[in-house]
């Protein structure tokens, strides 16, 4: 008789509902203190659970991921609100669970059911799980896990713009200059991909706002050891040359205002200056011709400036 009644193997939809179900029962008693037994019980099934999620996603090192079993672990991942759960009981979670965690829910944003992108539907509609991300950074215990979510999360044009509008934006400045140097390393480079997906934008507007915003937060005295950084790397001097070059005149402008940033530091890396010189003709007879509809003496004066840095190199 043995072997008679073998239990079935899950189904990535049954492994999707079983971690709910724990995520729900750790939400119920999340201030409760009995139990422990039980409770020490749960976790460890939660954590078997998110293993196996990464699993099917990954692949295990002897199988490459299954593109059906993906897709029916995204469509049930996100038909509730399972990753609202995960990401609001992360901090409960043990270490390795969190990194499990952390990249279930990397992956899940790249999943395609149908040609789309689920992860960006649903964020569209829980936008307020970016605001818990983003202030992550202020909790050293999940800043990197959230970190880590999150630069995948605004990978998703619409999700980068809404953190762009958000009041979380200038906060980036702070978390920059954290005290931590890892947590201070991530929140960079979050902040440096949100740029590099917002500057290259066919969106016109938000291409605009992001390089506005951009542009009056380096130039706040406040933030001058973020602006030295900024300007000291040679990815974002192509950006900004990039962006001088956008068929727009007003984001031209703006751009402008970044550029003139990196040609006024008297401390320029190798690399930058590189870039300078390289393009240094190309530029001279850009801003040669530059000009805007009105007279503005600042701006004159600015691009003068501009042109003698980059002809002295």
């Amino acid at each position: 008789m043995k072997g008679l009644f073998k239990s079935k193997p899950r189904t990535p939809v049954d492994v999707v509902r079983q971690t709910r179900e724990n995520l729900v029962h750790l939400d119920l008693n999340s201030g409760s203190r009995g139990g422990d037994a039980k409770r020490e019980e749960k976790m460890a099934e939660l954590s078997k659970n998110i293993r196996e999620l990464k699993s099917i996603l990954y692949g295990n090192g002897e199988s490459e991921p299954v593109t059906e079993a993906c897709v029916q672990l995204t469509q049930e991942f996100f038909r509730e609100n399972t990753l609202r759960l995960l990401i609001i009981h992360l901090p409960k979670l043990n270490l390795e669970t969190r990194k499990d965690a952390t990249q279930v829910v990397a992956n899940l944003q790249r999943q395609q059911v149908s040609s789309k992108i689920v992860a960006s539907e649903y964020l569209e509609s829980n936008k307020d799980l970016l605001d818990i991300l983003i202030s992550g950074y202020e909790n050293m215990d999940i800043a990197l896990h959230y970190g880590a979510m999150l630069r995948e999360c605004i990978r998703h044009q619409s999700i980068a713009r809404y953190v762009l509008e958000s009041e979380h934006m200038k906060k980036f400045f702070d978390y920059i200059q954290l005290p931590n140097f890892d947590i201070a390393s991530d929140a960079s480079a979050t902040f440096k991909e949100l740029l590099t997906r917002l500057l290259s934008s066919t969106n016109y507007i938000t291409k605009r706002q992001a390089i506005k915003l951009l542009g009056d937060m380096l130039l706040d005295r406040s933030n001058a050891a973020v602006m030295m950084r900024y300007v000291s790397s040679k990815d974002n001097l192509m950006i900004l040359m990039n962006l001088l070059r956008d068929s727009s005149k007003n984001i031209q402008i703006e751009a402008f205002h970044v550029f003139k940033l990196f040609a006024a530091n008297k401390n320029k890396p190798a690399e930058v200056v590189n870039i300078l010189v390289t393009n240094r003709s190309k530029l001279l007879r850009f801003f040669a011709g530059f000009k805007i509809d009105k007279e503005d003496e600042q701006f004159e004066a600015d691009k003068e400036q501009v042109i003698k840095e980059i002809s002295a190199l």
